[in-house]
């Protein structure tokens, strides 16, 4: 279970690094939900505004994988960012796609 979630950060690291987002977004479904915290106009609803979103402001931090725990549906992944800091992805998935993820931060220390 754990790759899935561990293609996806792959292919958010990818877009970080060559500004071609589109293997990331096409992951998506159609009515998924990104909530990202702290980030006023979230959370996103429908891969369209998930796109705009990326367009409008793409992320130019890389994050590493610390751990992850999965069940059924469900993916949880600790990360690291490569500017500092960690955080938490919520990834939860229906028929291969991503039908809703939030982006948490941890607190500075």
């Amino acid at each position: 279970m754990a790759e899935r979630v561990l293609e996806q950060c792959r292919l958010f690291n990818d877009g970080v690094r060559t500004g071609d987002w589109d293997g990331y977004l096409a992951r998506f479904g159609d009515n998924a939900t990104l909530s990202i915290a702290g980030d006023p106009a979230s959370p996103y609803v429908g891969r369209e505004a998930i796109t705009a979103a990326y367009t409008a402001a793409p992320p130019d931090d890389t994050l590493s994988v610390t751990s992850v725990e999965s069940a059924g549906d469900e993916d949880v992944a600790k990360v690291a960012w490569s500017q500092g800091g960690g955080g938490t992805l919520r990834v939860r998935w229906s028929a291969g796609r991503i039908a809703e993820l939030t982006a948490e931060f941890d607190a500075p220390a």
